[in-house]
């Protein structure tokens, strides 16, 4: 089970008059905006002042999740390409019949490493993993698993790998989520991609979430469709 939780809200705010700029982190919340003040008392939500109008968004993803892109922001030491994209969230395809129950739009954030020569055998894949958040603060996962880009300026790019989900464990009869039967959940992907320059790529992806009823009989799936953009450190 996922344990812990991070609450994130995004204050938006429409200028009523008076001017200036500021960024506000409170204990355990994040603010931020593009001009005027923000009054904060540790440990509470931060508010704006009586001269803005405005509204919040309350995101609350596992605390595995929240840090997973602070990993990104140290990765490309390491990693061959970053990327990110947008999303879909829950389409209807040909594996997934029941989609368009949850709403929303997804952000896609991930970093992709080296070719892994021990893997030879089957083709030399490359490790990457991924958070995917939705906007509508419906089901956000996080996976991570080997992918292969066969071609160079026109390419495809098939994956697969392992995802974890906020997904409820229970859902009540006519709310509008999806119980996929696991919290772990297995995760196919195919991209077809071109280059647009020696480090920019652009792809074209689709990520498929499910089980296969391997944990139970209760498999419904998720499909998110979307592009994503790949930027190649070296």
């Amino acid at each position: 089970m996922l344990t812990g939780s991070v609450a994130m809200p995004a204050e938006i705010l429409a200028c009523a008059g008076r001017s200036g700029r500021g960024f506000v982190a409170g204990c355990g919340w994040f603010a931020a905006h593009a001009r005027g003040p923000v009054r904060v008392r540790r440990g509470s939500v931060p508010e704006p002042s009586p001269a803005w109008t405005g509204y919040r968004v309350m995101i609350r993803i596992p605390a595995a999740l929240a840090a997973l892109p602070l990993a990104f922001a140290a990765a490309p030491a390491s990693a061959q390409e970053v990327f990110g994209g947008l999303y879909v969230h829950d389409v209807e395809t040909p594996l997934n019949l029941s989609g368009n129950v949850e709403r929303g739009a997804d952000l896609e954030l991930g970093w992709r490493g080296r070719r892994i020569r021990a893997l030879s055998a089957i083709g030399s894949p490359s490790p990457h993993a991924f958070v995917s958040l939705n906007s509508a603060g419906d089901t956000h996962f996080a996976a991570a698993g080997i992918s292969w880009k066969i071609g160079r300026t026109i390419y495809v790019r098939p994956g697969v790998g392992l995802a974890i989900h906020t997904g409820p464990s229970r859902v009540d009869p006519g709310e509008r989520r999806i119980d996929f039967g696991s919290r772990i959940l297995f995760e196919p992907e195919l991209g077809v991609g071109a280059a647009l320059s020696d480090r920019l790529s652009l792809e074209a992806s689709w990520v498929h979430l499910s089980h296969a009823r391997l944990f139970g009989a209760q498999n419904p799936g998720i499909d998110t469709i979307g592009l994503r953009l790949n930027y190649r450190f070296r």
